[in-house]
């Protein structure tokens, strides 16, 4: 089994799944990329067992086979190799592998390709088409909020509902929330799913945002397929809580502030907050929004004034910065509005003017007690 294909165009693919890769693996195996060629086509996977994806490119091959390649050695030495036609020589008896090139070669020992896990064959009920942009959106105003609990692995994922109105995205950690809900794609029946933190990074990393993505999904896995590329990931099993109860119905008071300026300054007080706490007190009266931090245990503290549009009861709330300052970073309009009913209740960020007017973004924050 030898085949032949560029060397920059091997490594772009194999870049593309490599991120599968698990560090701590259980099986030996799946340190090692899956080479299988049907004809002109090599198809390469890569596999934690509860992830898997493939990617697939042409070659010059006159036979078939398959090869399970050790991952850090193969992307090592194509990384280092200008591009260039390489020979990829496998001895189907002893799994030996020879990578040859314009000055030389290199040789490595493989494993039998069967050993790989094999992907389970599945049954998928629905379907639904979605955009690079809209999926790639939804990933990054969402991912963010999701939790780190390993005792609560249901807030580990995005939650995914779709349904014949609209489709949502939620993550919580249950300090803080995000719900991205797009109006411009919908599915004929309704349906939810909790993707985990993983697949999410890795489609992330791989949209560009022109592609149209293919999502097949039943109760327990879900397969993304776009461009040259196939994901299939295992859903995380559970009931995503009832996240809408959580959500103040109402919150008279209002603050519309410029979103640069709130983040710079948030950023800048925060530094001489409590370093368990992230404390960030805000006092808000009239047209003016102070900002408030201090470490009592290093005597430190900063202050900052700004001036804003305020529609409400004087009010002084604390937040956790860490949490106001990712979802500040993460809205994409100049002007935001923060929510708030009173110090005890959760604050509700938003965008004040939505560039989409299909897209509906809502974050909640829970407040902290104020250092009195």
């Amino acid at each position: 089994m030898n085949f032949i294909t560029s060397s920059s165009t091997l490594l772009k693919h194999l870049q593309s799944i490599s991120g599968v890769l698990s560090t701590n693996s259980t099986l030996p195996i799946l340190d090692n990329f899956l080479f299988s060629i049907v004809g002109k086509d090599l198809t390469i996977s890569a596999s934690d067992l509860e992830t898997t994806m493939i990617t697939k490119l042409d070659v010059q091959s006159e036979e078939d086979g398959k090869i399970a390649i050790p991952a850090k050695l193969i992307l090592e030495v194509l990384k280092s190799m200008p591009d260039q036609p390489c020979t990829i020589k496998i001895n189907q008896s002893n799994f030996a592998i020879e990578i040859v090139y314009d000055n030389g070669k290199s040789k490595m020992p493989g494993f039998s390709g069967e050993e790989f896990p094999k992907l389970p064959k599945t049954e998928y009920n629905s379907a639904i088409e979605l955009t690079g942009e809209l999926l790639s959106r939804a990933i990054n105003k969402t991912i963010f909020a999701t939790g780190v609990d390993d005792m609560r692995p249901v807030l580990s994922g995005v939650y995914c509902h779709f349904s014949p109105e609209d489709i949502t995205f939620v993550a919580t950690d249950a300090h803080k929330l995000v719900r991205y809900r797009r109006s411009d794609a919908s599915t004929t029946s309704s349906a939810s799913f909790i993707l985990p933190k993983k697949p999410l990074n890795l489609l992330k990393s791989n949209l560009r945002g022109d592609e149209k993505v293919s999502l097949q999904y039943n109760e327990s896995n879900a397969t993304f397929t776009f461009g040259d590329i196939i994901l299939v990931c295992r859903l995380i099993d559970g009931k995503y809580p009832n996240y809408e109860a959580v959500i103040p119905k109402e919150s008279p008071n209002l603050l519309t502030i410029d979103r640069v300026q709130f983040l710079g300054s948030l950023k800048r007080v925060a530094i001489f907050s409590n370093k368990t706490t992230h404390q960030v007190k805000l006092k808000i009266a009239g047209s003016e929004l102070s900002l408030f931090a201090e470490d009592i245990d290093f005597s430190n503290e900063a202050s900052e004034r700004l001036t804003c549009n305020y529609d409400g009861d004087d009010i002084e709330i604390g937040f956790n910065s860490r949490f106001l300052v990712e979802m500040l970073a993460s809205i994409d309009t100049e002007i935001v509005k923060l929510a708030m009913s009173e110090p005890t209740k959760p604050g509700l960020l938003m965008p004040a003017d939505g560039e989409n007017d299909k897209e509906d973004i809502l974050m909640l924050v829970m407040p902290v007690m104020i250092n009195r």
